[in-house]
This record gives C-alpha cells, structure tokens and sequence, in this order.
C-alpha cells in the first residue's frame, strides 16, 4: 500500500501558510501529518517570541468562515478567513494570538444560516460542558528515550503482555494525570501488569459515555489537566517500564451540532444516506470511510497519538461495526456494497491503512481489534488480504468461559466443551484474553459474584479462572478492581471499592493475581509461543466429570511449564496427571495458597525418573489452579 510523506513545503506567503504539497495530500487523503497543518498553530520568529497564531480547517461547502476567540469577544465579523483558491480549505494568520486563547469556526452554511463548531483537529479543549478549542502549544520535555528505543524491537506476539484497563476518571475519582503518574504508576509496578490501557481519553462532552463518544480526536480529555500533563502521565509510566494503550474509536461519533456533525452545512465527514451514515443502537453518526479527507482525519487520528503522545498501542473499539454493512440492521436498512454484499469495503480499507501505516512509522506498537465476529484475517497482515491488527480480542473465549463458570459445578459436567473449546481456533487469529469492562457493567454484576456458590467458593473460583487464563494462549486483559474481586457493578460515578483491600479476603486475589503477573513475565513457555499450535498440548482435556482441565505450555527451547485447573469444589487427594517429561517438578503457584486466602492444600516437589511413565500423584485443591515447572527452570 503505498502512503505518501509529507515534506517541507515552499516558502509560505504568511505564517503557517499551507504549501502545494500540503494542499495535495490533504485531497488525495495522504497527508500523514495532518495535525501539523490543520487547526491551530502557535508561530514564533527564530528568537522565540511569539508572532501569533495560524488556522486552517477544511471545510469545502462553507459559503463564509470567521475565526471567533476570546481575542475578537467572539465576534464573527472580525476575523474572517480567506479560502485557498480551487481548494476546501480555509486558513488565517492572527497577530498576537497566544496560546491558552479559545476559538471557534463560525461557518456560514449554503441554507443561510451560521454554525458555531469546534475545530476538528483541536489540541486541547475546555472542560466539558463547555465546548470551545483552546489554542496549545506543547512544552514537553520527553525522557522515555530508552523506552521507545526498546520498542522498535519488541515483538508483542511472542513477549508477556498484560493488561490492565483503566477509566481514569474512576480508578480514583478526583486524581488529574500528574497524580496518576505518581499513583497509578506505583500501583502498576506492585500489580506486575506489563501494560496500561485507557478507555478513551479523546475528549468527549458526556462523561457517562466514558469516552466512546469522541468530540475531539486529537485533544485528550482537559477534565484532567492538559495535553503536557497527559504526556507527563506517559512518560512516568514508560520511565517506571510499562507500555500505554489507548482505547481509540474510529467508527462513530456523536451528533452535536457544534462538532463534526453537519460540519459545513452538509453530511461532511459523515454518510448523507442515514442507512450508512447513522448508527442504530448508538444515536451517533457513522464516518464517511470512503471519502479521501475522512479517511485522512482517521489515519491521522491514530499516528497523532502515536507520534506526538508516544503511545504504545490503540485498542480500536466496534470494529465488528465498521466490517458489516448490515451491523445492528434489520433488510431494507442498509446499502450492499457494489458486488451486493454486506462488507463494508472502505471501512476495511481505512483500517488496512490504519493498521499499515502506524506499524510502519512506529515499529514495535500494537494494533488491537476489538472485534466479535468470525472475519477472516483481523490479524492478517494487508500484503496477504489481512485488516492488519497485531491482535484480535478473543470474545468467544470469554463469553465460553464465563458461561461455564457462572454454571453451578454439579453441571458443569454436562458443558465441559465450553471451557475446551477455544483451544480449537485459538491459533486461527494472533488472540488477546479479556475480561474487560463490558462485563461488570449495565446489570451485569461484578466479575466475583456471577460465579455460583458461597463467599469462599466465589473467591476461590475467581483466583482459579485468573490461574487458568494467565496459562491459557493468549494475551490478557483485565478491568481495574477486579483484580482485588470487586464486589459491585462498576459505576463510573462512583469509582471503585479500594476500601476492600482492608480485607484479607480481597488482598488476597490482589496478591495471586500480582503474583501470576510476576511469574508470568519470567515464563516464556507462557507467552512465546502463544501464535503457534506446538506451544501448547493436552495432558487432560476430557475430565469432565471432575470438572478438571491440564495442559502444557512450551517454551522455544521446547521448556514446560503445566497448568493444571480444578473448577470443581471437590479436592482431589490424589489426583493421577501425566507429565510431559521427567524431572522434579515443583509447584510456582497454587491459587489455594494460605497468602491467596486459600485453604492451603498444596504440593511438594515431586521427582520423575527417567523412564518411568512420567505421571505424577498430587493434591488437586478445589476451585484451584496450579503451575508446575522443573526444578531446573
């Protein structure tokens, strides 16, 4: 796929001018740098003193558009902007317009009337409700040069990569993102996780909406501070060795006037037809993918936060709705594609390049599709046909295994292929394990509680299914407060329950998990070969009467390290498990250990002698799961 670079323009006429090439890219929806032309720019002489401001906004079908800010008292007669000949783009030089100045674009639409909006490619915004842009100009000094360094050679696919997902508005109701980065930092470092992702941070007007309806794709959220401060909260997170993901949302956005919808006066970065142009179960507006400028807006949406925010990774949210034509449509409402089917051609086609173009100017990030449905190649690279994404969100996994769990254990006999069968295609996509949000959230509970049995079976069962997913192929992902068993529904509002902590109970599955994390990073049999079928085989895969499930894990150097996963409540005293080799095998986790607020059922080293059958007796406690590794490892 070829995508084109922007390169010094000729000599403006005024500052920050657009130049031809400029102007050339924006229209063949090329321009890899587009938040470096358009919106606001600071300009200083080579002394640094300031000389003003610049804008520029596309917006092709305006009949008239003034700049209007707190410098002219937001009056449309003052600064109006001059449109660059033969093309759609407005732009403005004003002296002495400092940053920190809010402004608008006041557009003069085709039926008469005037329309206030933001500027799409704002960098920084007011605080919700209010809605102006706010002229920025970053003084960040970054320090995480060792970390990027490092990253242009991390291979996400066959490295330990743990995920801990986190609304920033809830973790801790209150803090800004200089106290996250001493906070949440220290937390993360005691939790072991490898990465932070953040719901989205691109500012958005309805808090409740926690982020998934984004008025502003370059500006992150002014309800914590500004963008420098958001940069400071990444940079202590790479400094202290831990990667940042961000939630990003391509695929719709909300209706308010004073935004993207309607932008000039026409259906501009949406669908004119409301059978492409609007989603059904949302009430937002669907972008127009196939339009050279939109699909140029989204692509640099993503490289934006790459590139200026150093960010390691974007989730992309509802990609399911971005591939189907027919998403959430009943016949009649919506628009086959031109060979008649229901796959949105040019929203796959955005995303290959979205996907294509971040892997190749930032080696070594992650393009993760939060996608529910069986498309072929999510995680296909675009030379062989693929959408491109390093990983793909395992919903079937989830979905299976929480509905195995949430079975009382006596009939859990009769759906053992629930927690089987994501062995099946777990190699058909390069998977990423979540236990996200999503699942303790509109009635749906906290993630301890849906599991069935008394205070301690409950607690049990959650720290098993922890053991059994951070063994299982995979990358994970998990919601904050569940890793110390939240006990109710997740309230953005009301953040979470970090009074349980007081609680052995609750410290205790903050402790397996944080212990898992550990052993995790220092596995590779547990994470290297998680793309490939012979890093994992069955010992046990059909007890179903037991409740009872083991496999290995193997390593490039062809080292194990056993699962082995009770999700019964009855102990095993002497539970007969074959191994995949000889040795002395010792146990590096038992979720029922005493510090995990288990029953304290656990295992001695056990030795097998070359030559012998290689099955090991051991104690099987209930609602547990249990590592195994050689000695020697």
């Amino acid at each position: 796929m070829k995508i084109f670079r922007r390169k010094p323009s000729a000599a403006p006429s005024q500052p920050g001018a657009l130049g031809e090439l400029d102007i050339y890219l924006i229209a063949e929806g090329r321009h890899e740098e587009l938040w470096k032309v358009l919106g606001a720019h600071v300009q200083r002489d080579k002394d640094g003193n300031l000389l003003g401001t610049s804008f520029a906004l596309w917006a092709p079908n305006a009949r008239d558009v003034s700049l209007i800010s707190d410098l002219n008292y937001w009056d449309r007669n003052t600064h109006r902007m001059l449109r660059i000949e033969n093309t759609g783009i407005w732009q403005i030089f004003i002296s002495d317009l400092a940053p920190g100045t809010k402004y608008k674009f006041s557009i003069h639409t085709k039926d008469g009337s005037w329309v206030d909006h933001a500027d799409p490619l704002a960098r920084a915004t007011e605080i919700p409700p209010l809605t102006a842009s706010i002229v920025e100009e970053s003084n960040f000094n970054w320090s995480d040069s060792d970390w990027i360094s490092e990253r242009r050679k991390f291979e996400a696919w066959r490295s330990a990569v743990s995920v801990y997902e986190v609304h920033l508005g809830s973790w801790r109701v209150g803090l800004n993102y200089r106290d996250l980065a001493t906070e949440l930092v220290k937390y993360m470092i005691e939790s072991g996780f490898t990465h932070v992702e953040f719901l989205p941070v691109m500012e958005h007007p309805y808090g409740p909406s926690w982020g998934y309806q984004v008025t502003s794709f370059f500006a992150p959220s002014s309800r914590f501070g500004s963008p420098d401060e958001f940069k400071f909260l990444v940079n202590a997170l790479h400094n202290a060795g831990i990667g940042v993901i961000l939630d990003w949302v391509p695929a719709h956005f909300p209706k308010d006037e004073w935004a993207l919808a309607k932008f000039d006066g026409t259906a501009l970065y949406e669908h004119e037809d409301p059978r492409l142009g609007e989603h059904p179960d949302w009430g937002t507006l669907i972008f127009n993918f196939g339009r050279n400028e939109v699909r140029n807006f989204i692509v640099a949406s993503a490289l934006y936060w790459l590139t200026e925010f150093h960010i390691d990774g974007l989730r992309v949210d509802a990609v399911a709705s971005m591939l189907y034509l027919d998403y959430s449509r009943k016949a009649g409402e919506w628009v086959p594609n031109k060979f008649g089917g229901r796959e949105n051609l040019e929203a796959v086609q955005l995303l290959q390049e979205a996907t294509s173009t971040a892997y190749r100017s930032h080696p070594g990030i992650m393009m993760i599709a939060e996608e529910s449905t069986a498309w072929p190649g999510v995680t296909r690279s675009t030379d062989s046909g693929g959408v491109g994404f390093g990983f793909k969100w395992n919903m079937g996994w989830m979905h299976d295994t929480l509905e195995y769990l949430q079975r009382d254990p006596i009939h859990r006999v009769h759906h053992h292929n629930e927690i089987t069968f994501s062995i099946l295609y777990a190699w058909s996509e390069n998977f990423m394990l979540p236990l996200s949000h999503d699942e303790v959230v509109h009635g749906k509970g906290s993630l301890v509680n849906k599991f069935p049995g008394d205070r301690w079976q409950k607690l049990a069962t959650l720290r098993a299914l922890y053991g059994y997913m951070w063994a299982h192929p995979g990358k994970k992902l998990l919601f904050m407060g569940q890793e110390f068993a939240q006990n109710d529904e997740w309230s953005e509002s009301a953040g979470l329950q970090w009074h349980l902590m007081q609680f052995a109970e609750h410290l205790g599955v903050a402790k397996s998990l944080a212990s898992m994390n550990e052993l995790y990073k220092s596995t590779p049999a547990l994470f290297q070969r998680d793309t490939s079928a012979d890093g994992f085989s069955w010992l046990v895969g059909t007890d179903a009467t037991s409740n009872i499930l083991a496999f290995t894990r193997w390593d490039d150097d062809r080292r194990p390290l056993v699962c082995i996963t009770n999700f019964s409540p009855v102990p095993h005293e002497f539970y007969r498990l074959p191994m995949p080799m000889a040795g002395t095998w010792r146990e590096v986790l038992n979720t029922d250990d005493l510090a995990f607020g288990g029953s304290g059922s656990v295992n001695q080293p056990i030795e097998i002698s070359a030559g012998s059958d290689a099955v090991i007796t051991l104690k099987v406690p209930p609602l547990a799961t249990l590592w195994l590794a050689l000695a020697s490892n």
